[in-house]
């Protein structure tokens, strides 16, 4: 045994090598290009297809002009289409000749929906069977697809609400949006449970799921949900391979939204996993170290005490890692993970143990997703992520430490028991029709916290009774005087759900790039803000497949302001927008001297990366001088793709950005939790 597990430890990496990522790919100086450039199509094949593209979008503009209800939320499903094939021409991202014929294929789909809509049809809302979808994003407005299996058994005049299954897919560095499409409409997936509709997003690519394809995710199960019968209560997250790390980061980030995980192979963590599968030796700064906190799971283990979830490993697969990993963390909360090992099995599902994996998750799904649990264990690192069913934590004692939630009704006595850390503002949210608590009585609260400055301490408080429709909320804060009920004005900024930080967070929502057009206070740093910004949007279509929204300094708009994160690259003397804020950041910044937290840079030397709530509108960000802040080195394995910057950074513009960093990086650090400058520390 010990010797077939050798051979296939060498089996997946030379496989990996060959196909992916592997200890090849561990040299800065020599990355390869993600995705990789194609084959040259042949001038026929280039022809017709542009021919046809040009067709499609002929008939996209006049659907674009019409004024009715219909035909703007459906046209995605049309755009998509061309979007695909003209990116795989533009872009060179054909790969084989089959590759060019299935974009024909693609191609005349696209074309009959067109067509057929212009008619004012639409007859793949009523497909079972194999069908591509699409949405706009609220990101950066691009279309972006996704596949479903409907079942033939869906009744499409009934009222009857079905199982949804979302499939997160492997890792493909050659699946970009026309050869998913394709696939998508030829290739079932790996499973098909009855009665059930099988969600397949694009992800963006290739990110395991994370940034924007986190967010791919959660815009496509809402367009499901918008479009289809769904049951809320019957929704599973699934994967394998690097769909099974981004199941296991769905699962432990989003707890409350499913019945049920089912990841398979893939990833759970940072370090461990490029240890043993890249055989990196990674030497990360103090805030990477801590920013792998955002998506390493095992630190999050704690949550799937109130997620049914089965892991699912191949006997001789390298990647069988994670679930072990993550076994060992969910021990340590005291709880022991459903492991299905499928024998003598590498990088697959085993037949067997598929017939298992669905008789299983057949049972949980008649349960169903329970939404009012009496008990509930969380644990988070970062507001991004603050909520499980009836908990939510809104204000943390510092971001990147581990804060935990241990909550319990007791129904006979209308009480709740909390145990608290890290955490200084919580949220109870019981919904209308709840059964835990009484109506004709008081809640009680019990609160034992390991806060800073009152360890052991316990709390009674008590609150009003539960309204007539049974639902009740109470806020709790924790300050100088232990915990209280409601919380205290506000006196000024504090990272809250959603406006928290760090600088990639800015591009899990709308965005708009502010490019400069004045004068700027010196060249050296504005003409490598204005590389940096022309590198991040190439970036962002070629790494996050959408196009980044882009206006200049005079164009920018009202509704810009209030509805997206701005995005600004230069200085306050050639970005007009950051010359109305800059007497407004946590930095001081002249023409001659970026200072922070006491420390002193030359600005002809030096430019500052930061993210701060919009001076002009404090519940979106303002960014200035970055994109998102992993660059080539991490395309190149899904488990580097994590932020290697924290929310503020000075850089050295003196130093060539390269594969790994914008810039020599001489200071960085976190803002405090009152978005306040902390004494910078020494990087390396």
């Amino acid at each position: 045994m010990r010797i077939c597990l050798l051979f296939a430890a060498s089996f997946c990496l030379l496989a990996s090598s060959a196909w992916a990522d592997g200890p090849a790919d561990n040299i800065p100086a020599q990355v390869r290009v993600i995705p990789p450039e194609g084959i040259e199509v042949p001038a026929e094949d280039a022809a017709e297809l542009s021919q046809g593209l040009e067709r499609l979008d002929d008939l996209i503009k006049k659907l674009a002009m019409r004024r009715d209800a219909r035909t703007p939320q459906l046209l995605p499903d049309v755009e998509i289409f061309s979007r695909a094939i003209n990116e795989a021409l533009k872009y060179r991202e054909f790969y084989k000749p089959q590759d060019i014929a299935a974009a024909k294929q693609t191609l005349t789909e696209g074309l009959n929906r067109a067509e057929a809509l212009l008619e004012g049809k639409a007859p793949w809302l009523t497909q079972t069977g194999l069908v591509v979808r699409g949405y706009r994003s609220k990101i950066d407005q691009t279309v972006q697809p996704y596949g479903l299996e409907i079942p033939a058994n869906y009744n499409f005049d009934s009222n009857d609400a079905f199982r949804l299954d979302i499939w997160l897919h492997g890792r493909g560095e050659r699946n970009t949006e026309a050869n998913f499409i394709a696939e998508r409409m030829k290739r079932p997936g790996q499973f098909q449970p009855a009665g059930t509709i099988v969600l397949h997003p694009f992800g963006r690519y290739c990110n395991a799921f994370k940034f924007a394809g986190e967010i791919d995710v959660l815009e496509g199960m809402e367009h499901v949900k918008a479009n289809y019968r769904i049951d809320d209560n019957r929704v599973a997250i699934r994967g394998f391979s690097m769909g099974g790390a981004g199941c296991w980061q769905m699962a432990v980030h989003y707890p409350d939204l499913f019945f049920a995980a089912n990841p398979g192979a893939g990833f759970s963590e940072t370090p461990l996993f490029l240890d043993v599968f890249q055989k990196e030796t990674l030497e990360p700064t103090w805030y990477e170290k801590a920013l792998w906190q955002w998506y390493d799971c095992p630190g999050y283990a704690a949550n799937v005490f109130n997620l049914p979830t089965i892991a699912y490993s191949g006997e001789l697969d390298i990647q069988k890692q994670a679930a072990d990993v993550m076994e060992e963390a969910i021990a340590a909360e005291g709880m022991r993970l459903t492991h299905i090992i499928g024998p003598e099995t590498k990088h697959a599902i085993h037949a067997d143990s598929k017939v298992i994996i669905s008789a299983k998750l057949d049972e949980l799904a008649k349960v169903g997703r329970i939404t009012t649990p009496s008990e509930i264990r969380f644990a988070t690192y970062t507001l991004r992520y603050p909520r499980m069913h009836w908990v939510r934590v809104a204000g943390l004692g510092e971001h990147w430490k581990q804060a935990q939630v241990h909550a319990k009704v007791d129904s006979s006595t209308n009480t709740i028991s909390l145990a608290t850390k890290n955490i200084t503002r919580l949220e109870l949210n019981f919904p209308a029709g709840q059964q835990l608590l009484s109506v004709d009585q008081p809640v009680k609260i019990r609160i034992a916290s390991s806060e800073a400055g009152s360890e052991g301490e316990i709390a009674d408080l008590v609150a009003l009774r539960p309204e007539t429709d049974r639902s009740w909320t109470a806020q709790l804060e924790f300050t100088a005087n232990g915990w209280q009920l409601g919380y205290s004005a506000p006196t000024g900024l504090a990272k809250v759900p959603g406006l928290q930080g760090p600088i990639d967070d800015a591009f899990l929502d709308s965005f708009v790039v502010v490019s400069p057009t004045g004068e700027p206070w010196n060249d050296a740093a504005n003409n490598w803000a204005i590389g940096e910004m022309n590198h991040f949007t190439q970036q962002w279509r070629q790494q996050f497949r959408g196009d980044a929204v882009v206006k200049t300094d005079d164009m920018v708009a009202d509704a810009d302001i209030a509805n997206s994160n701005l995005i600004l690259f230069g200085d306050p003397g050639s970005n007009a927008v950051l010359a109305k804020i800059v007497d407004k950041l946590p930095i001081q910044w002249t023409k001659d001297a970026v200072t922070v937290g006491g420390k002193t840079y030359k600005a002809t030397e030096n430019a500052p990366i930061l993210i701060y709530p919009n001076p002009l509108n404090p519940a979106k960000y303002v960014v200035i001088n970055s994109g998102f802040t992993y660059r080539e080195y991490a395309y190149l394995n899904n488990a580097r793709q994590v932020p290697k910057l924290p929310d503020w950074a000075v850089v050295d513009v003196t130093t060539k950005p390269d594969a790994l960093w914008p810039g020599k990086i001489v200071a960085a650090d976190f803002f405090s939790e009152s978005w306040q400058v902390k004494p910078p520390r020494a990087t390396k």
